[in-house]
């Protein structure tokens, strides 16, 4: 079990920063992220700007209690601290976020395969799913942290070529400089904005605090990233682990949106499609929308035209430092992007009257369709084993921390207390299959509706306040019993699901995660007031 579960625990600083990054960087990273560059510029860079904050707070506070309890999951600590029941909530929770969360992580790629191939995405699932499940089950913690080591190699290495031939691609009279000047004039380079407001998902303010909040609960509280440094060499790796993961992940992300914003200026200077999936677009065609989407196409490349000439005198006032035909050139182009914006929601109301049902938010294919289009072929297989090595590093994380929370937390500590450790061995592999089918049919029946970067955000955001909370609650407000916080976290819950599913459009997911937290601690802290004069009167 120890084995299992935790690895030989010889892990170095610099393996647990990068296995802690793969856990997260998983395929939606990659395929999603510069498709949210390219629609929405480089602000979604802001939402890991709390992160280091997170990693040095974690690594003061949290870190030495895991390390003197010695535990196999975050949450044996809250029966140590509470009791059986507030555990048990955190472990469910986790199994909720995490099992739904593991599901998306393994659509993305199963999503570029049944692309490519033209492939049932039932098949795809499937056997991305079964490679997965055979090396996790038989290899445990120490196969997930081995692997991933090559798979970052392979992600960073593909990423970063992705970059140099998007800029290679770009007409010769367009230099580095340029693009860069380009894509600020259009809006792409908002790295920072400093405007609050409670609706807007990206800005330094839900950066620094709400995304603060996140963090320290995914990495302080979310076992598939626990698990990950508690199979440190010692106290000091796992904190310097974490550092470096701090440090790092920001460029990383930064270097992803860049590709992305590359891939936007291409388009500038490229025919884009008028939609970017082009297997439904080919379906939608062959049904009855076929000569409206034709029409459509035709009207699209019309005003692309008055675009592109646009954007050409956008880089002409450049070269000439004229501000006046810079500002000219781009209320033409942001004219013609508005029609073109037109176009494309017509089109895509055209593919859903053809094919009920069919998912016409195409973000996460702009990237890929640049990849498949417009790379050599050695490349285009570079980039997809990208996306499968990012798959399988983050879902072979997520399987092995579902089955050691199932296990721990649930089976050994409700279902079956005694046992052998061979028995409880023998359950934690099969919880990792079980985990794997539930994902694997959570991934073919669900509808990302969401650009699929911000969909795995929301999920976490759904619960990891709560979380985070009863966490808290736990470490610094020691009077506060089991009782008051189990009960603010059923409600601090509830009051995050009301949020999302009636206040959606008014509250950014990112606060999700204060106003859980904030409900947890708070509540707990009057229930434990009242419980406590409660007792003083009798």
């Amino acid at each position: 079990m120890e084995s299992y579960l935790k690895g030989d625990q010889q892990l170095k600083w610099w393996m647990i920063g990068v296995s802690i990054m793969a856990t997260q960087a998983s395929a939606v990273t990659f395929l999603s992220t510069p498709g949210q560059a390219i629609e929405d510029g480089m602000r979604f860079i802001q939402f890991y700007f709390g992160l280091p904050l997170a990693m040095v707070i974690i690594s003061v506070t949290m870190l030495p209690i895991y390390y003197k309890l010695k535990v196999y999951t975050a949450y044996e600590y809250l029966e140590t601290r509470f009791d059986l029941k507030t555990r048990t909530l955190a472990a469910i929770l986790f199994l909720i976020l995490r099992g739904l969360s593991a599901g998306i992580t393994l659509f993305a790629p199963a999503l570029v395969l049944a692309t490519i191939l033209g492939w049932n995405i039932f098949f795809t699932t499937l056997l991305i799913g079964v490679l997965v499940i055979i090396y996790t089950v038989s290899g445990g913690s120490n196969a997930v942290s081995i692997t991933q080591r090559y798979q970052m190699t392979v992600i960073l290495g593909g990423m970063i070529l992705a970059g140099i031939m998007a800029f290679a691609l770009l007409p010769n009279d367009i230099s580095f400089i340029d693009s860069v000047k380009v894509a600020g004039e259009l809006g792409k380079l908002n790295m920072v904005t400093t405007d609050f407001s409670w609706s807007d998902r990206y800005n330094i303010w839900s950066g620094l605090l709400a995304s603060t909040f996140l963090f320290l609960s995914y990495f302080g509280t979310d076992q598939s990233q626990v698990a990950r440094y508690l199979g440190g060499k010692s106290l000091t790796e796992s904190r310097m682990g974490l550092i470096f993961n701090g440090l790092l992940k920001i460029p990383m992300q930064f270097l992803i949106l860049f590709i992305g914003v590359l891939v936007f200026v291409f388009y500038l200077f490229n025919q884009p499609p008028v939609f970017h999936n082009q297997v439904l677009l080919t379906q939608a065609r062959q049904a009855q929308s076929g000569t409206e989407i034709s029409l459509l196409e035709t009207e699209f490349n019309k005003v692309y035209e008055i675009k592109r000439f646009a954007v050409q005198q956008i880089v002409k006032g450049i070269h000439q430092d004229n501000k006046n035909d810079i500002r000219d050139a781009k209320e033409l182009y942001f004219l013609s992007k508005h029609k073109e914006d037109s176009i494309k929601t017509k089109t895509k109301n055209a593919i859903a009257r053809a094919i009920p049902g069919a998912k016409t938010q195409d973000k996460d294919y702009i990237f890929l369709n640049f990849v498949l289009h417009y790379l050599p072929h050695g490349v285009i297989g570079l980039l997809l084993a990208v996306m499968f090595s990012a798959a399988m590093s983050s879902m072979s994380s997520e399987l092995n921390a579902l089955a050691s929370t199932t296990t721990i937390d649930v089976y050994k500590r409700i279902v079956k207390p005694e046992a052998a450790p061979a028995h409880y061995l023998s359950s934690s592999k099969w919880f990792t299959i079980m985990w794997s089918l539930l994902a694997m049919g959570f991934a073919m029946l669900a509808n990302f509706a969401e650009n699929l970067i911000q969909f795995v955000n929301i999920v976490g955001s759904l619960f990891y306040g709560t979380i985070l909370g009863i966490f808290l609650v736990a470490f610094y407000i020691k009077h506060v019993k089991s009782n008051a916080v189990f009960w603010a976290a059923v409600i601090a819950e509830s009051v995050v699901l009301a949020c999302y599913f009636y206040f959606y459009e008014q509250i950014a997911f990112l606060y999700y995660n204060i106003i859980g937290c904030s409900v947890v601690v708070t509540l707990s802290v009057i229930f434990q007031l009242f419980d406590s004069e409660k007792i003083k009167a009798e």
